[in-house]
């Protein structure tokens, strides 16, 4: 997904004077609706979200939105009495919609990075993708290690392509999408896939007669990482929503919303509905804090957990 690119490409000048007056007119127009509802939104009382059709993280279904991140903002939004209206676009569009003020939210698996935090605003972590692999059968793979020699495939443009090429003597076995793949490590052509995490889950439960299986990889130390960096890639990361620049209220709403959903169990309930395990996705790497700490958190601030 292209949620793990890590950076997007900078805008030109011209650009930015149009995101600008963009951004100005939007104030403008929503000064009213920051008044009433508190939340810097667009329109008060309604939460205009950005998504692609990405299952299992956000589709339109009946006119509704459906997937994992889809119903953890339902969530968030109902607590904060907001009604949720879902524009379809793809992932730069997503991203766009947020940094140019169209939209209030961008929510899909979005990775935080530093360079998408210096355009728009993100949230607490809903969750943390960690490191996933989809295998065949009894496939037995835990380390780097026993990744050596092996047939690694993932999709053609994902981040994971770099680290396959970084682990010794591996094949790597690129896809336009991840049906190939899937049907490739079914037919034991590939021995281990890297995808989006849940999308391993999700084709396990809508195709059984692939035989997939979810693995999780020991992902590499910071040693391995610092003598190898494109090693990062196999480290888990950060999810998080992608709220506009001009809506401070709205991703600290959202956040405080998130972390309530961590301590009363929400979270674990839905990451288990979309197959996931909330050991994995609900505890974030001893990094992760760091990382955003005097970037775009205080100097205290410290990464939800279950």
């Amino acid at each position: 997904m292209f949620s793990r690119t890590p950076k997007f490409p900078r805008r030109s000048a011209l650009a930015a004077i149009g995101v600008v007056a963009l951004t100005l007119t939007g104030c403008a127009e929503n000064a009213g609706a920051a008044s009433e509802d508190g939340l810097d939104t667009i329109t008060a009382g309604k939460l205009t979200v950005a998504i692609q059709p990405y299952m299992p993280y956000t589709a339109m279904k009946d006119g509704q939105m459906v997937g994992l991140d889809a119903e953890i903002l339902q969530a968030a939004a109902e607590k904060l009495d907001l009604t949720v209206e879902p524009q379809v676009t793809d992932f730069n569009g997503m991203l766009g919609g947020v940094q140019s003020g169209r939209v209030d939210v961008a929510i899909g698996g979005i990775a935080w990075t530093k360079e998408r935090a210096e355009a728009g605003l993100f949230t607490d972590p809903p969750y943390y993708s960690p490191p996933a692999m989809a295998v065949h059968g009894n496939t037995d793979v835990k380390d780097l290690e026993d990744l050596h020699g092996k047939n690694l495939g993932t999709v053609t443009g994902y981040v994971w392509v770099k680290s396959i090429q970084a682990v010794p003597d591996a094949k790597l076995s690129s896809f336009p999408d991840a049906n190939g793949l899937f049907a490739d490590i079914s037919a034991g052509r590939v021995d281990v896939g890297f995808v989006d995490p849940l999308l391993i889950s999700y084709t396990q439960a809508q195709r059984p007669d692939l035989g997939l299986v979810t693995k999780y990889l020991t992902p590499p130390t910071a040693e391995e990482v610092q003598k190898s960096p494109d090693l990062s890639y196999f480290q888990p990361y950060m999810t998080s929503f992608y709220v506009s620049k001009e809506a401070p209220k709205l991703e600290k709403a959202i956040s405080e919303a998130v972390r309530e959903m961590y301590s009363n169990g929400e979270m674990a309930t839905l990451i288990k509905k979309f197959g996931g395990d909330p050991d994995q996705y609900l505890k974030p790497s001893p990094n992760m804090a760091g990382d955003r700490q005097g970037t775009d958190r205080p100097a205290d601030w410290e990464a939800p957990s279950t």
